[in-house]
């Protein structure tokens, strides 16, 4: 009963988060008729300046970290971001009446990181005594990166795909040659993808104005000395900003909750049993990481919660700009109001882990 009482506070302690509060309140504005608009140049000007201060933010870190020491972990990190992606869009537009965008931008989401989950894992270790890393808080841009890239380029191949087949009709011709993709939930048949075309589309994604955005902030974060207009302008800008993408983000969700009438329980299913299977991979990882550089068992403990959480900050602006057909009610709750729970909750479990197979 005890545990039933405390995954209900935790739930609640997500919903009444600004990012699930502005969410929900957007989507109860939609619901009532509010007349109420946020202009498109606004919108656009609040993600470029959440992603740049995201990018900055992980620059920053990157910039302090020994980058010796930093390297496999990053690796790892990066690695295990695109594994959860690919694995986990694959998985979702499977299913019967799940798109392609909107499985590829669920994964996304689900293989980037949440900064506030990281800090709670870092909370609990500093609790017990666990020693870690000081570079960890470097790791986190090396996986949302890769993970955001990899589903926005997945998405966009498969968007892509579909198209082909509209245009062929028999969806039997391959376009050239490539690597050829199964069906998925949105009725593809397997169908060539020009390389070309993949170039063409990797090219377009890095130059997309939310990757744009946020690769120019690490970028300047790594190699200038931004600390300044970073403490100054971004940081204590942040939260308001978000809140009013949340706001913005929940109206369009309401326009579109009818679309995940017939497949809720997928994102249901995923939101809760993939956090866990994600921290698993993260502990993989860090066991190799362990085995061949000495990685400590905190940093196990954290690289693990950092692949079983879900992005709650850097993700949804980059996947609504990057991806617009794809619904925000599907990425966003299933990640924030399913995944991050069942992330913090998986903490402890890692935490042992770490403890039996490498010890404290």
């Amino acid at each position: 009963m005890d545990i039933i009482f405390e995954i209900a506070s935790t739930m609640l302690a997500q919903l009444q988060k600004p990012t699930l509060a502005f969410l929900i309140g957007g989507m109860l504005l939609a619901a009532l008729g509010s007349k109420l608009e946020v202009p498109a140049p606004v919108y656009k000007f609040v993600v470029m300046l959440l992603l740049l201060k995201v990018g900055l933010g992980a620059g920053i870190s990157v910039r302090e970290a020994d980058f010796l020491e930093l390297a496999l972990p990053a690796f790892f990190a990066a690695f295990a971001g695109v594994i959860i992606v690919v694995a986990g869009g694959r998985i979702l537009s499977g299913w019967p009446g799940v798109s392609h965008m909107d499985g590829y931008a669920t994964a996304g989401l689900f293989g980037a990181v949440s900064a506030s989950t990281l800090a709670a894992g870092m909370a609990m270790l500093d609790d017990g005594g666990i020693a870690y890393e000081g570079f960890i808080g470097a790791l986190y841009p090396f996986m949302d990166i890769a993970a955001l890239v990899t589903a926005i380029v997945l998405a966009k191949t498969a968007e892509q795909r579909r198209q082909a087949n509209l245009v062929l009709g028999d969806g039997t011709a391959a376009m050239t040659i490539g690597s050829g993709a199964g069906s998925g939930g949105d009725g593809v048949p397997p169908i060539a993808v020009n390389k070309d075309l993949l170039k063409q589309i990797l090219v377009d994604t890095f130059r997309s104005p939310a990757i744009s955005a946020l690769a120019l902030g690490l970028a300047i974060g790594v190699f200038a000395k931004p600390q300044s207009v970073y403490d100054s302008f971004y940081e204590p800008l942040f939260r308001g900003l978000l809140s009013i993408l949340m706001l913005i983000m929940g109206m369009e969700a309401w326009s579109r909750l009818s679309e995940l009438a017939k497949v809720a329980h997928a994102y249901l299913l995923y939101g809760l049993i993939s956090p866990v299977v994600h921290g698993f991979i993260g502990f993989g990882f860090g066991l190799l990481a362990h085995e061949l550089t000495g990685f400590s068992a905190g940093g196990v403990v954290l690289l693990s919660i950092m692949a079983a959480s879900s992005s709650d900050i850097s993700g949804p602006p980059t996947m609504r700009a990057a991806l617009p057909k794809a619904n925000p009610s599907a990425y966003i709750g299933t990640s924030t109001g399913l995944g991050t729970p069942v992330a913090i909750f998986s903490i402890p479990v890692f935490m042992a882990l770490a403890d039996a197979f490498i010890g404290f």
